[in-house]
């Protein structure tokens, strides 16, 4: 793992889309693997407005100068996570994560799907639990069924 120092977050800027879309596109067939068909795969710039990505606070995180990662939350909710393939296992996502919740409400909820074993991981290390499993279709392809995991954190 990097030290935590090394990575630096700072607010989403237009001219880090390219990289967000690289980011979404490669880590999505990760998390869609082991839970749903992955002709399910959809794009980030086909679902970032239909699925909200700008809705709320929306911040990157930076490598040096490469962003490595994102996270995008409402004060309640996590609703996007993400970081590049070629730095998993370095910290990135908990960094996200952590920044994420000191700026959240007490009580957080976070979707994951239900095959995601690193993601459910990384939140069950940062002390959410599951609350739920659902079944039902894919959020952004409804095409697909799908099952996933409600997770809550307290602080």
């Amino acid at each position: 793992m990097l030290n935590y120092t090394m990575i630096k977050i700072r607010t989403y800027e237009d001219n880090d889309w390219k990289r967000l879309c690289e980011i979404h596109d490669a880590a999505r067939m990760d998390e869609l693997e082991g839970s749903v068909d992955l002709a399910a795969f959809l794009t980030l710039e086909a679902t970032a407005e239909n699925e909200g990505l700008f809705d709320d606070a929306l911040y990157v995180a930076l490598l040096e100068s490469e962003v490595v990662g994102f996270v995008a939350f409402s004060p309640d909710e996590i609703n996007w996570l993400y970081v590049d393939p070629n730095h998993y296992k370095k910290g990135i996502g908990y960094a996200l994560l952590n920044f994420a919740l000191e700026r959240c409400e007490d009580t957080v909820e976070v979707s994951v799907l239900s095959g995601n074993t690193p993601a459910i991981q990384l939140y069950l290390k940062m002390g959410f639990r599951i609350i739920e499993k659902k079944k039902g279709k894919l959020v952004g392809n409804e095409a697909f069924d799908a099952e996933g995991l409600i997770l809550e954190w307290k602080r």
